[in-house]
């Protein structure tokens, strides 16, 4: 930043999927999770992603299957056999291509969204820079995230609207 390399004019955003060193044949369902808070066979690291589960069931996004080798990780399908992953979020300077900063989330677009948010505030508070504009996919698209950035953050956004109005009900399965 103090050589001028990033101008900080124009973000883009993304995400890439990172397969989880987790195995669906050792995965629990979401209603057997509770058998896992018993501190004998829980590891810290599920004891407190359990209680993270338990806000996420307040909210409706709790997932359907949890890895007890790795909690964090999601179950997702993107690009063909579903398996447990992570994403790793970027954020880009467009002008010189230099990642100002990465946040990794479980592998849900609800995650990469608030990741984005995170990560645009971050390097605000850090750097002093702000975009004028963000480019992103579709999956950037929803209105909430276009609303925040237009109406909170002053930035343009150069991002494919998701468009669900045209949806089949079996576009939801």
């Amino acid at each position: 930043m103090r050589e001028g390399l990033v101008g900080g004019e124009g973000f883009a955003v993304d995400a890439s999927v990172i397969k989880a060193d987790a195995n669906r044949s050792r995965s629990t369902a979401r209603e057997e999770a509770e058998d896992l808070r018993n501190p004998r066979p829980a590891t810290r690291a599920v004891r407190e992603y359990l209680a993270a589960l338990d806000e996420q069931a307040e909210s409706g996004t709790a997932p359907a299957s949890i890895s007890p080798t790795d909690p964090a990780a999601r179950w997702t399908a993107v690009g063909g056999p579903a398996f447990y992953a992570y994403s790793t979020n970027y954020l880009v300077d467009v002008e010189a291509g230099i990642i100002v900063d990465v946040e990794a989330t479980p592998a849900l677009r609800t995650a990469e969204i608030n990741a984005t948010r995170t990560m645009i505030e971050r390097v605000e508070e850090r750097f002093d820079l702000k975009p004028a504009r963000l480019i992103g996919d579709m999956a950037y698209g929803a209105a909430p995230m276009l609303g925040w950035l237009v109406e909170e953050k002053q930035i343009a956004p150069h991002i494919p609207v998701w468009d669900r109005t045209q949806r089949d009900r079996r576009d939801a399965i």
